[in-house]
């Protein structure tokens, strides 16, 4: 083999590794739908996993003023429109200490929608520019993002419902 040629498959060679380092989504398997979340059953789940429904995922803490208020909301949400395709996923990012509070939060709000905690990725990947909760992400059916939600109020209610009314209507 000439010279040249091996410069140039070194070379080449070179250029993957980097890329693999660099561009790590672009690899089989890695990239956003590889991060997740574990649900209490160990089961761990991604976005994708959800294709062909429409889903809001909810970034909260038991401790949360505002997740105290907006879980009633999502819980009323989930029961009107589960038969519908919506699905409403709860993800805890309170921290350690608020992990065994999580079945007492269910417990309290009738919760029956799945909870989970986010692997870190996932965090960094949804709330890595604002890491105020709640947050509530609405996702179509092809888990495209329809709307971002930072923070609670009545006019968030609405929105998210007035969301949910078009996507399961038109069956979007």
């Amino acid at each position: 083999m000439s010279k040249k040629k091996k410069q140039l498959r070194s070379a080449f060679a070179l250029l993957i590794c980097w890329a693999v380092i660099a561009f790590p989504a672009c690899m089989p398997h890695a990239g956003k739908d590889a991060i997740g979340w574990t649900l209490q059953n160990d089961e761990h789940r991604k976005l994708s996993d959800y294709k062909g429904k429409l889903v809001i995922l909810d970034f909260y803490a038991t401790y949360c003023e505002p997740c105290l208020k907006e879980t009633p909301h999502l819980v009323q949400l989930h029961e009107r429109y589960a038969q519908q395709g919506l699905q409403v996923i709860g993800l805890n990012v309170g921290g350690q200490d608020d992990h065994a509070k999580i079945p007492a939060y269910a417990k309290e709000f009738g919760i029956k929608y799945p909870l989970g905690l986010p692997d870190d990725e996932f965090v960094e990947k949804y709330l890595g520019d604002n890491s105020n909760i709640p947050q509530a992400f609405v996702f179509d059916r092809d888990g495209q993002l329809v709307k971002r939600f930072v923070g609670y109020n009545e006019n968030v209610d609405r929105e998210i419902e007035r969301i949910v009314q078009v996507y399961v209507s038109s069956n979007k």
